[in-house]
């Protein structure tokens, strides 16, 4: 009989080697979309960061560019082909951030796949603005993302809990913290979400504190960060493109550069579920395409009577929705316009080919 001295001496437990993909990210979501013959011909690479020219990806010992894809972005995952890497094949995404363009040009455009929970940053100065915020909220629900709001630089507000209030009513399903970006306790304050295999994303206007809350997250001051003016508390774009990182704990964090503009598009059920009550509420009004303006039996215009919902409100609720409708509408002529000059070019080079 062997003797065993594990109860006195206690066993000595495995080392188990951290997952080299799950550090990036990588889950069952994508695991599940391949075989190992697969993973192992055509190892999984994570975008990192998009220019003109490529397509920067980090894996298990690898890193590199891709040639450049409109349909692709910060976070997506591709099977890397080394023979060509165009025929880089794209997983299918777990979430997707994206946007109209700014300006006149109508096409979408992308900001961010696979991404866990976005941080919503803004701060106690002029830069808070509760319908800006509502936008990225809705952005983040419909991309089936989990928003979390951040209020930095407290220290400038003599009673920061007003805009922490504020922030609360847009949501109950939305977590509200002020954070000081500077102080040693930011990190902790964000550590329930930056675990292993999550990927956070920061998202805001410029000079709120993304990158300096980054930088607390990895403890370094490696990220550039800059002041806000004075006048109107914008501030410049320290980060000028949309960067991963990725802690040592295997949890991946996207930099994002300052979004002032946030154009809804496709985003119907992020608006729905944002303004659920309204939603539920406009279901009894007597016409299905009631504007609420002078349709009698609406049921919304009664309910103001009433003071159970606020006007303001209301009325971002209604912009946020026929601009998503017109948005969604306009983007799709388009796509469908591109889609028959692709079909007429094809045509022509088949001709000239015969």
């Amino acid at each position: 009989m062997i003797k065993t001295y594990d109860a006195f001496l206690g066993s000595t437990p495995k080392t188990v080697a951290p997952d080299p993909f799950a550090k990036l990210g990588w889950s069952a979501f994508f695991s599940q979309q391949i075989d190992a013959d697969v993973m192992i011909q055509t190892p999984p690479i994570r975008i990192t960061s998009v220019h003109r020219s490529g397509l920067e990806y980090q894996g298990k010992d690898l890193n590199g560019v891709l040639p450049p894809r409109q349909d692709a972005t910060v976070g997506d995952w591709f099977l890397h082909n080394s023979a060509s890497p165009r025929e880089s094949t794209l997983l299918d995404r777990k979430s997707l951030i994206k946007r109209r363009s700014p300006g006149k040009d109508r096409f979408e455009q992308l900001i961010a796949a696979n991404i866990d929970t976005a941080f919503i940053v803004t701060s106690c100065n002029a830069d808070f603005n509760i319908a800006r915020l509502e936008r990225y909220v809705a952005l983040a629900f419909d991309a089936d993302v989990t928003p979390v709001i951040l209020i930095t630089k407290p220290d400038l507000s003599p009673d920061p809990e007003i805009f922490l209030e504020e922030a609360r009513s847009i949501s109950d399903l939305v977590a509200v913290k002020a954070v000081n970006s500077t102080s040693p306790e930011a990190a902790d304050q964000l550590a329930e979400w930056c675990t292993t295999g999550q990927t956070v994303a920061f998202l805001g206007s410029s000079g709120v504190g993304k990158s300096t809350l980054t930088n607390a997250l990895f403890g370094t001051q490696d990220i550039e960060t800059g002041d806000v003016r004075i006048g109107d508390s914008k501030g410049r774009h320290t980060t000028t493109r949309r960067q991963l990182h990725f802690l040592p704990n295997g949890c991946a964090v996207l930099d994002t550069p300052g979004m002032r503009e946030i154009q809804l598009t496709d985003a119907a059920s992020g608006v729905g579920d944002l303004f659920a009550d309204l939603a539920l509420l406009q279901t009894q009004c007597k016409f299905r395409n009631c504007a609420h303006m002078s349709e009698p039996d609406c049921a919304i215009k009664a309910a103001l009577a009433r003071g159970d919902i606020d006007r303001a409100r209301v009325d971002r609720w209604q912009k946020l929705v026929h601009e998503d409708a017109f948005n969604t509408a306009s983007l799709t002529e388009r796509k469908h316009k591109e889609k028959n000059l692709s079909k007429i070019i094809k045509s022509l080079d088949l001709k000239k080919k015969k």
